[in-house]
């Protein structure tokens, strides 16, 4: 007897996204978003990425709210996949220091270019995902 696996899908904007619980599909969910917030784009004439992160505190007050409010996204998926306490702490100080610096209007931004939260809670959640679930790892590609 085969069994199959069949992952939903979502549809409209985040198509290709899966939104199971399983491990591999949560990765695959914060690293788009991680993509999102911190690698959208590329400044024409520069090498540097940037992205809604960068662009939303340019909106004094509510746009750093509504970065935080993305990157604690992160911080949900890593609760739902049992992540410590510790780690879960860590990534919110990341949030709520990186919130701290796009409050300060117009010159918030420039932060953002070297302390990326979201690139850092990334690393934690892969930490843990490659340690418990192994399965899930996936390699790099350049470009």
């Amino acid at each position: 007897m085969v069994v199959v696996k069949t992952t939903r899908m979502a549809s409209g904007p985040i198509a290709g996204l899966p939104l199971g619980k399983d491990p591999a599909d949560v990765r695959r969910r914060i690293e788009a978003m991680e993509k999102l917030l911190e690698r959208a784009f590329v400044i024409p004439g520069t090498k540097q990425a940037v992205g809604l992160d960068v662009v939303l505190d340019l909106i004094p007050g509510i746009g750093t709210t509504i970065a935080a409010a993305m990157g604690a996204y992160l911080a949900w998926e890593a609760r739902n996949l049992g992540m410590s306490k510790t780690a879960i702490a860590r990534m919110a100080g990341n949030i709520g220091f990186d919130w701290l610096l796009g409050m300060i209007p117009w010159v918030g931004a420039i932060p953002d270019f070297f302390f990326r939260s979201n690139s850092r809670n990334l690393k934690i959640i892969r930490k843990h995902l490659d340690k418990h679930h192994p399965a899930t790892v996936t390699v790099d590609q350049v470009g």
